[in-house]
């Protein structure tokens, strides 16, 4: 049958939808009519999305910076719409949740293995000047890649490690949110003034993370794995993908921003050098120290305890190793 034989066929479908949504068929066919034909650099907006990179400074280098963490931003919103859907699920069937666990795994692994852009795609001297610009801003500010941790995990889960045991799940929502890791190391350890970059992230975001919060409560990926029928529950495919999700998430991403900092804040003439916005990176960072696991469950109690500390003496050999060979 060839192709116009059945546009009557077609038709007829297309009115019997519109009919049943109380639509007329031939407006739209007018506007079908009148329409110009799409392109591809007006679909997704290539001009505008060109023009977003808009260096403050007169470094090259900087313009690399910008356009890595916009397309990292990028793929933190689609790794919250993949997470969405799992939350929105009513089917509870594994082979659904680890379809969608290994498309994160995916949009994280394609992260982790790009961030070569930033450990050795700029120029050191360019950076370290081009950064002075940007102050107070910092990475640390990605209201996405916390919303991620939200929607995965109980706030319990998120709060500093040191302190986690003093609190319960059943505390007060906005207790464990003030305890969240990631707050201090956005916080001066001596004087424990908050700094500026903590101070703006909290105004711009933090009604929008409470609304979150609540709304997932009792519903984050963590409750939705355990609230699986045993059998989907113990499908090993499933929890081999969210073992790797908590590693990808908890640790290698990290530990990337580990080895940049490493490499271009660690030393300068013998000095430290401080981070954008002043957070403690070499405190704030390190997978063995904050401990966050977004599906305890999964993990043995040795785990738990040894959680980072291969990965980060493999991520330090490889980076001297690779300095030693530039």
């Amino acid at each position: 049958m060839k192709k116009s034989d059945r546009i009557p066929e077609k038709i007829q479908q297309l009115e019997t939808k519109f009919k049943n949504s109380g639509q007329d068929l031939g407006s739209y066919l007018d506007g079908l009519l009148y329409d110009r034909y799409l392109t591809y650099w007006d679909y997704i907006h290539l001009d505008t999305l060109l023009s977003l990179q808009i260096p403050r400074t007169h470094f090259p280098d900087e313009e690399i910076f910008i356009g890595y963490h916009q397309i990292t931003e990028i793929y933190f919103k689609l790794i919250l719409h993949e997470i969405k859907q799992l939350l929105d699920d009513k089917l509870q069937q594994a082979d659904f949740f680890r379809r969608k666990a290994v498309r994160i795994n995916r949009y994280f692994r394609i992260l982790i293995d790009s961030f070569d852009v930033m450990i050795l795609g700029m120029d050191r001297e360019q950076f370290l000047k081009f950064r002075m610009s940007l102050l107070p801003a910092s990475g640390f500010q990605s209201a996405q890649f916390r919303m991620i941790e939200f929607y995965c995990t109980p706030l319990i889960n998120l709060v500093h490690e040191s302190v986690r045991e003093q609190f319960s799940e059943e505390d007060p929502m906005e207790t464990l949110f003030e305890n969240v890791y990631w707050k201090r190391g956005a916080t001066d350890t001596e004087t424990k003034e908050k700094t500026l970059t903590l101070k703006q992230f909290e105004y711009r975001y933090t009604p929008r993370f409470i609304r979150i919060i609540k709304e997932v409560s009792g519903q984050t990926l963590h409750h939705k794995y355990l609230q699986l029928p045993e059998k989907e529950r113990n499908d090993e495919r499933l929890i081999q993908e969210l073992r790797k999700l908590d590693v990808k998430i908890n640790v290698d991403w990290p530990l990337m921003h580990m080895g940049a900092a490493y490499r271009y804040l660690n030393t300068e003439r013998g000095k430290e050098i401080s981070a954008t916005g002043g957070t403690n990176w070499k405190d704030f960072l390190p997978p063995s120290f904050q401990k966050i696991h977004f599906f305890p469950t999964l993990w043995s109690q040795k785990e738990k305890d040894d959680w980072g500390k291969e990965w980060v003496t493999h991520t330090f050999n490889s980076d001297n190793t690779q300095k030693k060979n530039e």
